[in-house]
């Protein structure tokens, strides 16, 4: 049996650097057939955080948003037909069964998507490969295909040689994901880069689920994804779906899974089985101050270790592990008065 690392596990050793100033360290990341984003972030395709709103501004800070799929074709189509109104490139999700090539199609001819993210909790499945071969069958190469989830090395390969352009790593680990305590299986997301980043395929990895701060963008970047899918921190902002409440004096608005009871009985109304919950978050204005934000962490940590870009961070990186003392010790512990 293995022992796996989690993103608080480790920490990334500080190299010696010639990056003078952040605005040098360069953040973009190339999706094959779609194009280069400036901000290796994606949004996730979710209902309380994918928004017409949010996918806008996401383009215009230098990254993506999927749009999800927890609506009818007609309703999508028209989310991506806005998106593209205002002038900005996005993703749309399906799923892999009942109308989901019709779906595919609608996206594509009549709104113009240009990217197709299959959706599904769990993506080494043989769903999943029907799926790539079907929507290969109907558009050729002239889309990219993101699928996943998977966590790990077999997983990512057995996707490439389906089809996928780019590939969903992390399985459990997201902050309103409770498929670990539902089956038992999972991976730490870390770990699964780390795994998936010895792929031989040219295939982008996005590191999925467990990501807190901006810290661990950088471990995740570092460890080999290339772009990483953001929920919880996208979660509350201003531009995703739903109103604010107050909660005991706070402003919060709700963040689901998409797989919790409330999401299926919302979009299907019913459930079978949940591997998500439903809470709320603090609300925190725009995302666009979070997205500045996480940049600045971002380009703070490529300078930590020398590095100018993405691919380079990748190739000098290197990690330590630390105990729970030390992982005490790298959060803020000054005693509160």
């Amino acid at each position: 049996m293995r022992q796996t690392v989690s993103f608080d596990d480790v920490l990334l050793e500080p190299r010696f650097s010639e990056v003078t100033s952040r605005s040098e360290v360069n953040l973009s990341s190339r999706l094959k057939n779609f194009g280069e984003l400036k901000l290796p972030i994606i949004a996730s395709p979710m209902d309380t955080v994918t928004s017409v709103q949010l996918c806008t501004e996401m383009y215009k800070q230098g990254g993506l948003a999927i749009i999800h799929r927890y609506n009818t074709i007609e309703e999508q189509v028209d989310m991506a037909l806005q998106v593209a109104k205002s002038g900005a490139t996005v993703g749309a999700a399906i799923g892999v069964s009942g109308d989901f090539i019709d779906r595919a199609v609608a996206l594509v001819n009549k709104a113009g998507v240009k990217l197709l993210c299959i959706d599904v909790a769990h993506g080494h499945h043989i769903s999943v490969r029907y799926a790539l071969n079907a929507l290969r069958n109907t558009f050729g190469t002239d889309i990219h295909i993101m699928a996943g989830n998977v966590a790990t090395l077999e997983g990512i390969n057995d996707l490439a040689d389906w089809g996928a352009d780019s590939i969903r790593v992390g399985i459990g680990g997201g902050s309103i994901c409770s498929t670990r305590l539902q089956t038992g299986h999972g991976i730490p997301t870390l770990q699964s880069v780390i795994d998936c980043a010895k792929t031989h395929s040219d295939v982008s990895i996005i590191a999925d689920g467990g990501i807190k701060n901006s810290g661990d963008i950088v471990k995740a970047l570092a460890a080999g994804a290339d772009f990483v899918m953001l929920g919880s921190l996208l979660a509350g902002t201003r531009e995703t779906p739903g109103e604010i409440i107050e909660v005991e004096g706070q402003k919060r608005k709700v963040y689901r899974g998409m797989a919790s009871k409330e999401a299926q009985m919302d979009w299907k109304g019913s459930y079978r089985s949940f591997e998500g919950v439903s809470s709320t978050v603090p609300y925190k204005g725009s995302v666009k101050r979070v997205l500045n934000d996480l940049e600045t962490g971002i380009r703070s940590g490529l300078s930590y270790s020398g590095a100018f870009g993405i691919e380079e961070l990748f190739m000098k990186a290197k990690f330590v592990t630390q105990t729970s003392a030390g992982a005490t010790e790298s959060s803020t512990h000054i005693e509160r008065r």
